[in-house]
């Protein structure tokens, strides 16, 4: 993400495959080949506009999931949904299911594809709040419902995607592309590659891994799926992300290598976690973990659902290192504040016998702006941040003695990845008070 390509959160959701009778995605005219889609790549998600009902929104494509999921829905958005019913989700996290509502018989377009009697879920919690932890507007996931039509070819260097006609595709040679067979289990999509777990040894064990486009880590390992998939000694405790049934808690690390056929991609983050936050995810058996946008984006990829193949062809970030949060603050989008600036007018009148007959006078006026807020949503105990004394609910207010708003949650979160033994002073208000804080980041790994 530029800075943002450098953030790393996580989003997953476990969805249990409800099957409704939908019809596929279509590409308008016979003759149609292809549609060229332009996408915003935050915290290593892509997201991109899909039209609901005749009504643009903001979703995430996530190979992840199974099902199209909507929320965050507001009055603004006046979106019209047919036919809706009750049902319960369970995603990642210790909590319980979530209400949600099933529409079915709706329309979802990009461009040239069309999609008629597509199913939705409407999430109703407000808990579960991507757009605040994102800091853009954020309305839907979607996955297989669109990708089974389709081969996505993804460019992240780009941002763009081409959804290929699967009738009138003809894959072109790549000779330094690395292709993978995929195996698919509830509507999701896994390749079988290599890691290096033993720091001292060479061992090389196989892996089964989920392919998650909608995950911004690097790479995902579950722990005991294998005996030698164990927790580093080397590691600190972490906050994932969210899932749609709470927090996911997890143990962030790193390991020697990940074999992607012919690719080796040395020292890559890696979030080793235990079955409390997975039960769900862990259903399917040979499931070892997955890899995520961090990894994804150093590569062009080809996504070929209905040929059931994965290629992989390196760009110029294969190489490139893979940050983490070093400060143990996980922030938040928070709303607006109305925020009184200083706009300085320059003016000019004729005087002949003034400065060749010209007098440029300055004037100095306010205007009053709404402007982001952002606040702590969560801290980590042991961290630099939380020995420093920053609470979770504390509303940032200055970041190195600029004003918060000057900046995009992107920027903030980067700037905690970046540069270790960096000093990061805060001024925050809790309450009436405003309370100045400095720490360092501590590289942990």
């Amino acid at each position: 993400m530029t800075l943002i390509k450098k953030i790393s959160f996580f989003f997953v959701v476990f969805c249990s495959v409800i099957s409704f009778s939908q019809n596929n995605f279509m590409f308008l005219g016979s003759q149609t080949k292809k549609q060229v889609v332009r996408f915003k790549l935050i915290n290593n998600l892509i997201v991109m506009p899909v039209s609901v009902n005749g009504q643009k929104l903001s979703f995430i494509l996530d190979t992840g999931v199974g099902n199209t999921l909507l929320f965050n829905l507001t009055k603004k958005d006046s979106l019209k949904l047919n036919n809706v019913k009750k049902v319960l989700l369970r995603g990642l996290g210790g909590g319980a299911p979530v209400t949600a509502l099933i529409s079915t018989k709706n329309e979802l377009k990009l461009n040239t594809i069309v999609g008629n009697n597509q199913d939705l879920f409407v999430v109703l919690t407000e808990d579960f709040n991507l757009s605040a932890k994102m800091g853009t507007t954020i309305h839907g996931i979607i996955g297989y419902d669109l990708l089974k039509d389709v081969i996505a070819e993804i460019n992240y260097k780009t941002s763009k995607i081409i959804f290929y006609n699967p009738k009138k595709y003809q894959q072109k040679k790549c000779r330094k592309c690395e292709a993978f067979p995929l195996s698919f289990y509830r509507k999701k999509p896994y390749i079988d590659v290599a890691v290096k777990v033993d720091t001292v040894g060479n061992l090389v064990t196989p892996v089964k891994m989920l392919i998650d486009t909608g995950g911004s880590d690097a790479m995902w390992l579950f722990e005991n799926t294998k005996q030698v998939l164990k927790t580093p000694i080397k590691h600190f405790n972490d906050v994932l992300g969210e899932g749609l049934s709470g927090t996911v808690y997890g143990k962030r690390s790193k390991i020697p290598a990940i074999l992607l056929g012919n690719y080796e991609i040395k020292t890559p983050t890696v979030s080793f976690l235990d079955k409390t936050s997975t039960i769900n995810a862990r259903r399917f058996k040979e499931r070892n973990g997955s890899i995520g946008g961090a990894i994804l984006k150093r590569f062009k990829v080809w996504i070929d659902y209905p040929n059931k193949k994965l290629l992989l062809k390196k760009n110029a970030s294969l190489k490139k290192g893979f940050y983490y949060n070093m400060s143990g603050l996980q922030l938040i989008h928070d709303g607006q504040e109305l925020v009184k600036e200083e706009v300085t007018a320059k003016s000019a009148t004729t005087d002949s016998h003034q400065n060749n007959g010209r007098i440029i006078s300055l004037s100095t006026k306010y205007q009053y702006k709404f402007k982001p807020s952002f606040k702590i949503d969560q801290v980590l105990t042991d961290s630099p941040a939380g020995k420093a004394g920053l609470q979770k609910g504390d509303i940032i207010k200055k970041i190195n003695n600029r004003a918060a708003y000057q900046y995009e949650l992107g920027e903030i979160i980067a700037m905690f990845q970046q540069k270790p033994s960096k000093k990061i002073k805060m001024t925050v208000k809790r309450g009436e008070k405003h309370l100045k804080f400095e720490f360092r980041l501590k590289q942990r790994l």
